[in-house]
């Protein structure tokens, strides 16, 4: 099934921000975190970007190959909320095409390509110095959608009560609990 961009999404152009600021992937609150700045696109997409820091290497000089998987599972698990749902990554399959230097910057798209029920497929791509770039990775990845309770359920007491003690984190769980 196509996927159908939720009236309330973010406009295009506009940032998304962090979903949570204990977040790796996207939160300020993590000091090694990749802090991955993700705009709306038109559709169901969306592009990003992040800085690999000196922090995120594996081999010297070079980022860590999970850095980069989970930056693009940030990108493409932000495209959820193009879509108004909640959800969780099912299934990440990476392609590391060449290394990453540290310092660079890695230009992400990511798109939703099909909606099957509760399933969320979407794929993106990494681009080393900018949008026209040479490619550095891709990926596929299967998104699976979950209530809330999910993460109360599994999640340490702590950081929930924090993110709900966030007026930006309520809004944002109120806003879902309106989209079955």
């Amino acid at each position: 099934m196509e996927p159908v961009r939720h009236p309330d999404a973010p406009a295009p152009g506009e940032l998304l921000g962090a979903h949570y600021d204990g977040c790796f992937g996207c939160g300020g609150g993590q000091p090694h975190g990749l802090r991955l700045a993700a705009r709306a696109g038109e559709g169901v997409s969306l592009t990003a970007e992040f800085t690999v820091r000196p922090a995120h290497q594996g081999a010297p000089g070079l980022a860590h190959g999970g850095v980069l998987a989970a930056a693009l599972d940030e990108a493409l698990g932000s495209l959820n909320w193009l879509l108004g749902t909640i959800a969780v990554t099912g299934r990440l399959e990476t392609d590391f095409i060449s290394p990453v230097p540290v310092g660079a910057t890695l230009h992400l798209e990511a798109e939703v390509t099909a909606v099957a029920g509760r399933k969320i497929y979407s794929t993106a791509t990494g681009r080393i110095g900018g949008p026209d770039g040479p490619v550095a990775v891709r990926a596929e990845a299967l998104f699976v959608e979950v209530k809330v309770d999910h993460f109360i359920d599994h999640g340490r007491e702590e950081e929930i009560r924090a993110a709900m003690n966030d007026p930006v984190q309520v809004r944002r769980a109120r806003a879902f609990e309106v989209n079955p």
